[in-house]
């Protein structure tokens, strides 16, 4: 019953809210863990009390799960039971007063300058479809759906900039260093070469699976063992800690953060101020370097 149940709550998402994959995927994950925990206790989802989903959450702050996992667990049991109260399903709603986990505010995790040079020249070495693929994504910033579900159209004739449709369609064009440039040229002579004799594709990256183009977990995976080559953390390396290790990086050097905003393409300037951070150690620099009671303690005076 508890399946059925979740199968038609997540058609409505698709139907009604067009949810993504990605979201459908996350939030089956969450109420059939939800359904299996109930199920122990002989509860079943439509029965399920406000003690029950309490309990619920607390064992899943038990088993040390990320404040932002909790978070998205609570929002799928609110979406869910809405969904349950809205087709008079359940005469009255359990998450109504269900309290969200306090959420620790995270500072993103990246990796070093040195570290991602080790895993550019690693790439270069080794796979030259890599090579291009983490000169851009490092020159850009951009989210790995975008970068292997890049249109070949989406490079200029010069490959200074490439342009970028982000969440919610939305446009974006961003400039390419020299050496993502560099990478890019050769990488489109490559690419010919590298299809078949009167096949095309409209792909940057073309693949022969379903999708035409190179996915997400086969660059992931790709990633990984670059990064067990470079004697680099694959732990601590993802196509999304490249991203913030490109903001990062970007305002370490000066970058400010509505340039940062528009490369990254957030809508709202509060997300991008997660790298503030990165300016406060900047302005600490600064201050060490430049103002006149710090020069003068240093020459002891």
């Amino acid at each position: 019953m508890g399946k059925n149940q979740i199968e038609a709550f997540l058609e409505m998402m698709v139907a009604e809210r067009g949810a993504s994959a990605n979201t459908i995927q996350a939030y089956q994950r969450d109420l059939t863990d939800l359904n299996g925990f109930l199920s122990t206790k002989n509860i079943s989802l439509q029965k399920a009390k406000l003690a029950d989903l309490e309990n619920y959450l607390h064992s899943v702050a038990k088993q040390m799960m990320s404040p932002k996992t909790q978070a998205r667990r609570l929002s799928a049991i609110h979406e869910f039971y809405r969904f349950l109260y809205s087709e008079d399903i359940i005469k009255k709603n359990p998450a109504d007063y269900l309290q969200a986990p306090k959420t620790g505010k995270s500072l993103p995790k990246y990796l070093t300058e040195k570290e991602i040079n080790a895993l550019i020249d690693v790439a270069e070495q080794t796979n030259k479809r890599m090579y291009v693929l983490l000169e851009i994504l490092y020159a850009s910033g951009m989210r790995v759906s975008e970068l292997v579900g890049l249109p070949l159209q989406s490079v200029t004739r010069d490959n200074q900039t490439i342009t970028i449709i982000g969440k919610g369609n939305k446009e974006r064009i961003v400039p390419l260093n020299k050496s993502a440039q560099k990478a890019l040229d050769n990488w489109l002579f490559q690419r010919e070469l590298s299809l078949k004799r009167g096949r095309t594709s409209k792909w940057l990256f073309p693949s022969t699976g379903k999708s035409g183009h190179l996915t997400r977990d086969g660059f992931f995976k790709k990633l990984k063992e670059i990064a067990t080559i470079a004697n680099v953390d694959y732990t601590k390396v993802s196509p999304h800690v490249f991203r913030h290790s490109f903001a990062s990086h970007l305002i370490a050097n000066d970058a400010d953060l509505r340039t940062v905003q528009k490369m990254l393409g957030h809508a709202d300037i509060a997300t991008t101020e997660i790298y503030t951070h990165i300016l406060q150690d900047r302005l600490k620099k600064t201050v060490e370097k430049s103002h006149p009671l710090a020069y003068s303690n240093k020459k002891g005076c």
